[in-house]
């Protein structure tokens, strides 16, 4: 199972007025670090529509929010893959601010065509998924 990590530095921009990260944040930084864990391996969500017809949505999204993160800290996204199926897998996902945990989340991720219908994951990301 690949597994990857992200480093994000907050600014202004994604915090609310009391210079808290707000909550919906999180789940950008998560997209990031997935996105960055797929470039990683050599693919790409471009390359994958591009080449096999194939999008990865977030079916559902489970998060729970530790520690608050604030304006300048900085922040690393873990990401790894928990299990694959024929047309999903599920992404554990933690984000920490100097070693402490902040947030972990899980991610139920699903592989679909153009139209949304679910299909089988390309050979070549299920090998690297796997």
């Amino acid at each position: 199972m690949i597994n990857g990590e992200f480093k994000i530095k907050i600014y202004y921009e994604d915090t609310d007025s009391g210079g808290v990260v707000y909550y919906a944040n999180y789940l950008k930084f998560l997209e990031r670090a997935r996105t960055e864990m797929i470039s990683s391996i050599g693919l790409s969500n471009k390359k994958l529509l591009d080449d096999y017809e194939t999008l990865i949505i977030v079916k559902s999204c489970k998060i729970e929010y530790k520690k608050p993160i604030k304006l300048e800290d900085e922040i690393i996204v873990k990401s790894k893959v928990k299990s694959v199926s024929r047309s999903s897998f599920i992404m554990e996902q933690i984000i920490e601010k100097d070693g402490i945990l902040a947030s972990e989340a899980e991610i139920v991720l699903v592989t679909v065509n153009k139209l949304g219908k679910p299909v089988k994951i390309p050979n070549i990301l299920e090998k690297k998924l796997n």
